[in-house]
């Protein structure tokens, strides 16, 4: 009978360096070993972790050189499963400082991964910082900072070590990633749409710009794949009549995602948008608060207008969850799709899709009020039909959210308008006139620190004075008094600039989104330099 036998520690005395060891016990080649060396004094890093980035070295072989070189167990993060209790007993840049990674509570006593177990220092400050017994564990030092990087992207949610290989498998690009992989990595690298098409890598929207991954180009097989996954047979052939649909789905352990098919030269293509898993409060998005005076009106309309992907849908939430929260009354919306969830709490709550539910917007407004409806929500008013109702609901007493694409606050009173024949058009703008509480335009910005990106909000209160406007048909008129801002109205240069000077946003961002940029650049630049730019304007004028 053989017997096993145990792993030889080896002591300061007879310990050579990682990959002087690996060298001896035939792991590694001496050329493999010079490459190593090579590449981490242009680089830096650690040898074990450039060995396994590399290729040279299996992990198991890793773990238990470093297990025999400290004494104590190598662990392999991707086995581990850490809960948010244990992570939260050290802060991200306290891990970063220290090279550690907290693994399990056992009592009294805490299980760290180190990346150098022999720290005495670390570990006695410690036990005296949180009142606990270290047990010290290696753990190569890629894995610990790659952990960290994911805490710090990922506060509040723990660590799964089979995700975060999973991540790591598809930052390698060896192969087309799976469905799951490919959400999962958005939802970690807080993306804002994953997009993928036939012929390019796969993409994600990070703030206002695109970023492709570092793997092979999909393939159409690998879109259809994709497409198959999400879409079940009766909605496939629907899809292959209309060739696109739009639907949302849930993603057990992912969450929650707005999805476009369609086709482009012959292949699927998909936009996949991250839905927040709770409805945001309106702080949270940078709205004001005396919004929610405005969502508790028992009657009028509300308008929230922007170009495509600045937020409407979530801005629209946020105002449903106030009336939801606060007044008992019954909600009925209309949707393409269904984004967020809302639960019911004061109000009575039905969310409409279409094309599952209803058959269009149209047709949906035409039977609301059958549903005796205190509040109508209206995800898109895209044709007449839609803004007729919408109208007449709000001007018989109810009140109607709607969203609309438009360049600005006041250009969506004119989209309306103008839907209509123009026999219709003056009885239209009385109604508007009459019916209309607020109307709303957004920007989102990314901010100044790469950090995601920061509502930019212009809006017109509707005042008896902007009543007249409507009616006459003059409301491009007031464009230049709103960028001045006053009590009823705030224009989107002087929001942009606002933002710029409290530090949030940078001014070339602004300038991408600013109605007139040289009255944007007065907005931001000190009143010396103001003058300065007058006078340039001057001479320019002369020469």
């Amino acid at each position: 009978m053989t017997t096993q036998q145990t792993p030889k520690v080896l002591t300061p005395n007879n310990r050579r360096r990682i990959g002087e060891q690996l060298l001896a016990d035939g792991l590694i080649s001496g050329s493999q070993l010079k490459q190593v060396l090579q590449h981490q004094s242009q680089v830096g890093g650690q040898i074990g972790s450039i060995l396994i980035e590399m290729g040279y070295v299996h992990l198991e072989d890793l773990l238990d050189l470093l297990g025999r070189q400290f004494g104590v167990p190598g662990i392999n993060l991707y086995q581990w499963k850490i809960a948010q209790e244990v992570l939260q007993l050290l802060s991200p840049q306290q891990m970063a400082d220290m090279k550690v990674l907290p693994l399990a509570l056992d009592g009294k006593t805490l299980i760290l991964a180190m990346v150098n177990p022999e720290d005495q220092k670390t570990i006695s400050s410690l036990e005296l910082s949180l009142g606990k017994t270290i047990k010290p564990v290696v753990m190569p030092a890629f894995m610990v900072e790659n952990a960290i990087r994911y805490v710090t992207d990922n506060p509040g949610v723990g660590l799964r070590g089979d995700v975060l290989a999973e991540m790591e498998e598809i930052e390698k690009g060896e192969k087309a990633p799976g469905l799951m992989q490919l959400l999962r990595y958005a939802k970690k690298k807080g993306a804002n749409d994953m997009l993928l098409t036939a012929g390019s890598p796969p993409a994600i929207k990070d703030g206002n710009s695109l970023k492709r991954m570092a793997i092979p180009a999909l393939t159409p097989e690998d879109c259809r794949s994709y497409a198959r996954e999400m879409v079940d047979g009766e909605n496939w052939q629907t899809f292959k009549a209309r060739n696109e649909l739009d639907f949302s789905a849930t993603f057990e352990g992912i969450g929650r995602f707005r999805v476009a098919l369609y086709r482009q030269r012959g292949s699927i293509s998909m936009a996949l948008r991250p839905i927040m898993d709770k409805v945001p409060q309106l702080s949270a998005l940078n709205l004001p608060e005396w919004l929610a005076k405005f969502a508790l009106c028992p009657r009028g309309l509300i308008l929230i207008t922007s170009p495509a992907s600045q937020g409407k849908s979530t801005t629209l939430a946020a105002m449903v969850d106030v009336i939801n929260s606060r007044r008992g009354c019954n909600i009925i919306t209309l949707e393409d799709p269904v984004e967020y969830l809302h639960t019911y709490k004061k109000s009575n709550i039905n969310q409409r899709e279409v094309g599952r539910d209803v058959a269009s917007f149209a047709e949906g407004m035409r039977t609301v009020l059958r549903h005796a409806p205190d509040v109508i929500v209206v995800d898109e008013m895209r044709d007449k039909e839609t803004c007729r109702a919408a109208l007449q609901a709000a001007n018989a007493g109810q009140l109607v959210l709607a969203t609309l694409h438009s360049d600005n606050a006041t250009s969506s009173i004119e989209r309306i308008v103008n839907l209509f024949e123009p026999h219709e058009q003056r009885l239209v703008r009385g109604t508007l006139a009459d019916s209309l509480l607020l109307s709303l335009s957004q920007r989102l910005i990314t901010k100044k620190d790469g950090n995601g990106r920061i509502l930019a909000l212009e809006y017109f209160i509707n005042s008896s004075r902007m009543k007249a406007v409507i009616r006459e048909g003059k409301i491009q008129q007031v464009r230049t008094q709103m960028q001045k801002g006053g009590k009823h109205f705030l224009g989107i240069d002087l929001a942009l600039a606002r933002l710029v000077k409290k530090g949030v946003i940078r001014a070339e961002e602004g300038l991408n989104h600013c109605e007139d940029n040289r009255f944007y650049r007065g907005l931001i630049q000190p009143p010396e330099k103001e003058a300065e730019s007058q006078e340039d304007a001057t001479d320019e004028q002369s020469a």
